[in-house]
This record gives structure tokens, C-alpha cells and sequence, in this order.
């Protein structure tokens, strides 16, 4: 008897685009520009993305544009946070010493600061001109499109 296997990655398809964005403003204020340059109108979502057990938590912002059904996501990909260090408990001082720790949203992607998600069903969009005009906004450092095939947390730009 022969056995079959079915592998769930064959059936998905990335009806999305990812482009990375290296950039020190906080959220709002890129969001701000990102809704300036391209014509966007982005708002933040009433909750942020929790993740590890809400270990780490990640901002977003979305819009919906009806008209050309595409999704817009623009995501932090990089969460800090002060947490108490362990210490022994023979200490002679009571020290309270705090710990920050780095969470990445996408680890295989450390340096990147931001992401921005494009869906749509069809692809039909620009993406050249998206992402020459995020890097025409002078604060941002670098941006570029990521291979989605290259993630191995797929399920982390799941936002719904």
C-alpha cells in the first residue's frame, strides 16, 4: 500500500508583497510620511500585534483601499523591552538592575525596522514605484523587497 503525503506549503501562495524598511523615525511619524508620499491613508490599529505570549508587542497600521482592493500593513518589525534581571538571592546590596531585550517580529529579518505589507489577489500594483518613492523620503535609510519564500514565520503577517 503506498503512502501519500501532502505538504500544507504546497498549497500557499503569496498574494502579498513585503518590502523592508530601514528607518529611525517611531511609528507614527513614518506612517505619517509613508500616507504623504504614497497617497496612503494608514491608521493604527486598536491593538498591536502580541506575540510570545505577549512577551513582545508590535505596532501596525492599516488601510484598506476599496477601490483597487489592496490591503496596506505597515508593522514594526523590532520590539524593546526593560525587563528585571535575575539576580541571586545572597546579595549583600539590593540592587534592581533592568534587562532590555530585543524581540524581532520576523527574526530572519534583525536589522530591518519596519514592514510593509501590500496584498492584493491579483498583484496589481507598482512595486517598483513604491519603493522608489519611499526611498525619495529622506529619512528613510534603505528599503527593498523581501522574498517571501526566504521567511520561515509565515504566520507572524497573518494580522486578521
Amino acid at each position: 500500500m503506498a503512502l501519500h503525503k501532502l505538504l500544507v506549503d504546497d498549497f500557499y501562495d503569496a498574494s502579498f508583497s513585503l518590502i523592508a524598511i530601514h528607518c529611525r523615525l517611531e511609528d507614527y511619524r513614518l506612517a505619517y510620511l509613508l500616507n504623504k508620499h504614497l497617497g496612503l491613508n494608514l491608521e493604527r490599529k486598536p491593538q498591536d500585534l502580541d506575540y510570545n505570549y505577549f512577551a513582545a508587542s508590535f505596532s501596525i497600521y492599516e488601510w484598506e483601499n476599496t477601490k483597487f482592493d489592496t490591503i496596506w500593513n505597515l508593522v514594526s518589525n523590532i520590539c524593546k523591552k526593560e525587563e528585571a534581571s535575575l539576580q541571586s538571592s545572597g546579595s549583600l546590596f539590593e540592587n534592581s538592575t533592568t534587562v532590555t531585550r530585543t524581540h524581532n517580529l520576523l527574526p530572519e529579518l534583525k536589522t530591518v525596522d519596519y514592514l510593509l505589507k501590500v496584498s492584493n489577489e491579483h498583484r496589481h500594483f507598482n512595486e517598483k514605484h513604491i519603493l522608489n518613492t519611499i526611498q525619495s523620503i529622506p529619512q528613510v535609510i534603505t528599503t527593498y523587497t523581501v522574498d517571501i519564500d526566504q521567511i520561515k514565520y509565515k504566520d507572524h503577517l497573518i494580522f486578521d
